[in-house]
């Protein structure tokens, strides 16, 4: 039996296919520039590299300090993570497992969190790293990027917390689980599928941050990968040398796209945590 013509369905597919590629063809431009030879660059930019030329890659880590870049964008990305979600777990068990004085009030300052604007912030917060004595520091960076990130992270654990059936927690308290233990050992492994969407949106968003990197970080050798990478395009535009400045372009992107690339499941299916949960 033959199927039957759908244009809706062929209409989707075209404009998956159309989009497809005009995101694969940058990409791979990119990856295929950054083999090239400055000479190959100028005679042709879309001509295939004669051979992989990685001496361009180890200009970019060696002499344009992309290696230590990439190091402090992992240190602060994962200490910013370990940060917010240790305050966000706590938050969003105790806002939608408990009732007390205030929980509405608090609930609504997080979700007013949601929507204020980065930049609202970008002042008062460089004043209390500046009093605080982390200004110009990888601590004082993860923290911000840390506690940006919990009104969002908050929302989403509390919606998936709520839709977890209460039985749960009487039987462990029967047994005699502490309130701690409870947390630990009953409620975060059964939260895991929202602790890990929250964990890659948060760990692709802190790499990629450019903004309070630009603002808080002060010393060269402190920079992260977006802020080095603004400072290797201005180098190579003076040496002319195409090549470092795009491997140094793919040093950036391809840590997200490998994350995105083996945990896309997770990610699409998270897109209706605490939609469908909550």
């Amino acid at each position: 039996m033959k199927k039957k013509f759908s244009f809706s369905k062929f209409t989707v597919r075209l404009v998956l296919i159309v989009n497809t590629v005009f995101v694969v063809l940058p990409l791979l431009w990119s990856v295929l520039t950054s083999l090239k030879t400055s000479t190959e660059f100028y005679d042709n930019p879309w001509k295939m590299p004669s051979g992989f030329h990685i001496q361009n890659y180890i200009n970019a880590i060696g002499k344009a300090n992309m290696g230590d870049y990439f190091i402090n964008s992992i240190f602060v990305t994962i200490l910013g993570l370990i940060l917010s979600l240790t305050f966000s777990i706590a938050s969003a068990y105790v806002l939608s497992r408990y009732e007390f004085r205030f929980r509405n009030f608090i609930k609504k300052v997080y979700l007013i969190g949601l929507f204020l604007p980065p930049i609202f912030g970008l002042v008062p917060l460089f004043m209390l790293l500046k009093d605080i004595g982390l200004y110009d520091s990888l601590i004082g960076l993860s923290m911000v990027y840390a506690f940006t990130a919990i009104p969002y992270t908050t929302f989403i654990l509390s919606s998936y917390f709520t839709s977890i059936p209460k039985e749960y927690e009487e039987a462990a308290i029967i047994d005699g689980c502490s309130y701690f233990g409870l947390l630990l050992k009953i409620m975060v492994p059964i939260a895991r599928p929202a602790i890990l969407t929250v964990s890659i949106f948060n760990i692709m968003a802190f790499w990629n941050e450019y903004m309070y990197s630009l603002t808080y970080i002060s010393s060269e050798a402190k920079r992260t990968l977006p802020i080095g990478l603004i400072n290797l395009m201005e180098v190579q535009r003076y040496s002319t040398d195409w090549g470092a400045l795009f491997a140094g372009l793919v040093i950036v992107m391809l840590p997200t796209i490998i994350v995105y690339a083996i945990l896309q499941k997770h990610i699409t299916s998270g897109l209706t945590v605490g939609g469908l949960k909550g």
